[in-house]
C-alpha cells in the first residue's frame, strides 16, 4: 500500500492558504453586498445632466436639490394650461404618492414651468392644490429658462395661437426621478403607470 503523503512546499502552502481566503472573501463580499435593483423605469444612472437648479417656489422661496435630501425628487417639465398631457401626468403622482402609502413623506414631486410668463406663483399655488398639496411648482425666470431646459435634455417651443396670449407649448413629457442624495437615477416616459413608478421609488428607498 502505498502511504506516500503529497509535500507542499512553503510557498505552495501559502498559494494555496491565501488561494482559499480570497475564494471565501469572495463568497463574504458576494453575500453582503445587495445586488443594484433592476428597474422599469430607465435607468440613467451616472448621467452627466439633469443635476441641480436654484429656482423660486410657488410660495416664493428659492430652491435646489440639497432642499430635499433623503426624499426621492420627481421632476416633471409643463405648464398649467396644458390641456392634456401635464394634468395626466400630475394625477399620475398622485396616485404614485397614494400607492406609496407611508412612503409618501419621502417622496417629493417638483413640477417645473416652461411657460414662466403665464405662470405666475398665485397661479401655479392653485394649481399645485389641484393635484396634492405637497407638491411644489417651480418658476425660473423667462431669462433662466433656456439654459435650465438645456441642462436637463428637456425640449420646449411655444406655438402661436390666434392670440398673443393664447399660444400653447410643446414640452417633453417625461419624469426624472432622484434618489435620496440627489442624484438623478431614472426616467419616467409619459404614459407610465403610477404602480411602476411607486415601484421603482420603493426600489430606490430600499436600495442603499
Amino acid at each position: 500500500m502505498d502511504t506516500h503523503i503529497p509535500h507542499f512546499s512553503p510557498i505552495r502552502r501559502s498559494f494555496c492558504a491565501t488561494a482559499a481566503l480570497g475564494i471565501a472573501t469572495g463568497f463574504a463580499l458576494n453575500g453582503c453586498s445587495p445586488q443594484p435593483p433592476k428597474f422599469e423605469s430607465t435607468d440613467i444612472t451616472g448621467a452627466d445632466y439633469a443635476k441641480d437648479f436654484r429656482l423660486m417656489d410657488h410660495g416664493g422661496n428659492i430652491r435646489s436639490l440639497a432642499d430635499f435630501r433623503d426624499k426621492i425628487v420627481v421632476i416633471f417639465f409643463g405648464f398649467t394650461q396644458c390641456p392634456d398631457v401635464c394634468p395626466t401626468s400630475m394625477s399620475t403622482m398622485s396616485g404614485v404618492n397614494e400607492l406609496l402609502g407611508d412612503l409618501g413623506n419621502r417622496l417629493q414631486v417638483l413640477f417645473i414651468t416652461v411657460d414662466p410668463e403665464r405662470d405666475t406663483p398665485r397661479l401655479l399655488s392653485e394649481y399645485m392644490r389641484n393635484f396634492d398639496p405637497t407638491f411644489l411648482a417651480l418658476r425660473p425666470e423667462p431669462a433662466q429658462l433656456q439654459g435650465l431646459a438645456d441642462s436637463f435634455k428637456v425640449y420646449y417651443r411655444k406655438v402661436p395661437g390666434k392670440t398673443p396670449t393664447s399660444y400653447t407649448m410643446d414640452h417633453s413629457a417625461g419624469k426624472y426621478i432622484f434618489d435620496t442624495t440627489g442624484k438623478v437615477r431614472l426616467f419616467s416616459s409619459y404614459g407610465t403607470e403610477a404602480k411602476v413608478i411607486a415601484s421603482d421609488i420603493k426600489k430606490l428607498l430600499a436600495y442603499k
